[in-house]
């Protein structure tokens, strides 16, 4: 039931890659080693991003946005990762926050808030995982409890990314205690000045310095948010969360594909640069090895990504493409994680120093493990979808042994073999 039409990248697709990575390259890359350090990208270089349409890929032109499709998405993440932009959060808009506010806001909240991140003029954030409870639901503690057309929040939010300079936070929290586990949850706009909206703390991801990371660790006191800044129907923030959580995965997908290529890139030119022994590492019958290992990984991968990116287009359903999506985030930690270790191999001491960003990335395979569900889970989810095509047999021996397959063709064949016979 797969729509016949081309996923594959096409013309105007290439040229929009080549125009997205030349804005990182220009305008991003000679600002990174500074966002490292301080966590902060300037908003010019944001809102630049704005005016190329990289913030709202997707979200329709009448809101602001570039009226693409999801293959565009996945394509600005890629550029923005091979380039080595890493702490740039388009990711955040395109994948959740944008389409969460096109699926589920009302007229109102579209107009309101959506031409301004599209523009770069409003940085957003999702508060979702807590503390104690990560994204178990059933665990979930902050609260917001009704006061006439009012909602009061309180409790704490983790791992909130872009919490430190954003506008605006997107909050799942409890509503209705004693529904059940799915029906528990409701989705609100919080604006980040608001009275009773804390960061306790930045926190980073690996050796980033103390306090220096992107990643928010939230208290709520007390915080009031009008009933009109909910994102859906009330209980419903599970189905509203689920709605782009799988985009999300793509996003992740398309960020590890994009330090992936870098990787390679990185490998090649070591490998064609370096010598051992008296020739070069390209010569070396290992080294090509890895280097074919990785290439054909790597293409396969992209074909994966970019075919899952073009069925959700096309369904318009995660669902119907849930599978392939679990199968893209159980995929992508191990070839993340073997390209670069190849890559540090071939590089020797120096793929271990400081100097590289390798033991980075190595360090980001591991993350994208965990990260919007372990590979655990996923690869169960893969093969539950899978099993559904699929029916047993009460036989003691299955269909397709040789002696049922050859029985099986006599039944269907021996009236049309005795009359060749007979005509022989």
């Amino acid at each position: 039931d797969v729509p016949k039409a081309n996923w594959r990248q096409d013309e105007e697709l290439e040229i929009f890659s080549g125009a997205v990575g030349q804005f990182f390259e220009k305008e991003c890359v000679p600002h990174v080693p500074q966002w490292r350090k301080d966590g902060i990208v300037p908003m010019e270089i944001w809102k630049k991003a704005g005016e190329m349409g990289l913030l709202g890929a997707s979200v329709p032109e009448e809101y602001g946005g570039a009226g693409g499709d999801f293959r565009h998405e996945a394509i600005i993440i890629e550029q923005q990762q091979w380039k080595g932009v890493d702490g740039f959060g388009i990711t955040l808009h395109n994948a959740i926050i944008a389409p969460y506010i096109v699926a589920y806001g009302t007229e109102e909240q579209k107009r309101r808030w959506l031409p301004g991140i599209c523009s770069g003029e409003l940085v957003t954030a999702i508060a979702m995982t807590e503390p104690g409870a990560g994204s178990d639901l059933q665990g979930m503690k902050t609260t917001a409890k009704r006061d006439g057309d009012e909602y009061v929040i309180n409790g704490e939010k983790w791992f909130s990314s872009n919490a430190r300079y954003s506008s605006f936070l997107i909050s799942m929290v409890v509503t209705d205690p004693d529904a059940t586990a799915h029906q528990r949850a409701t989705m609100f706009v919080v604006p980040t000045d608001s009275p009773g909206v804390e960061i306790i703390r930045n926190v980073g991801v690996g050796d980033q310095a103390p306090n220096e990371g992107s990643h928010g660790y939230l208290r709520y006191e007390n915080v009031r948010v009008p009933k009109a800044n909910m994102l859906g129907a009330r209980g419903q923030g599970f189905a509203v969360a689920q709605t782009r959580l799988g985009g999300g995965r793509i996003h992740h997908a398309m960020r590890s594909m994009g330090q992936i290529r870098r990787a390679f890139d990185m490998m090649c030119e070591r490998a064609l640069s370096r010598n051992s022994k008296g020739e070069l590492l390209a010569d070396k019958q290992l080294v090509q090895e890895k280097i074919a290992d990785s290439w054909i990984d790597m293409e396969a991968f992209r074909l994966l990504v970019l075919r899952t990116a073009w069925r959700i287009d096309q369904y318009n359903d995660y669902l119907k493409v849930r599978k392939d999506i679990a199968a893209i985030k159980a995929a992508m930690p191990k070839i993340y994680h073997d390209v670069v270790s190849r890559c540090i191999q071939v590089h020797g001491s120096l793929g271990v120093s400081n100097e590289l960003p390798l033991t980075g990335m190595l360090l980001s395979s591991y993350v994208m493990g965990i990260a919007d569900g372990p590979t655990e889970v996923h690869k169960i989810t893969v093969a539950k979808q899978l099993l559904r095509d699929y029916e047993g047999t009460d036989q003691l021996f299955p269909d397709y042994t040789l002696p049922n397959r050859k029985a099986e063709a006599i039944a269907q064949y021996a009236g049309q073999i005795e009359r060749e016979v007979e005509n022989w």
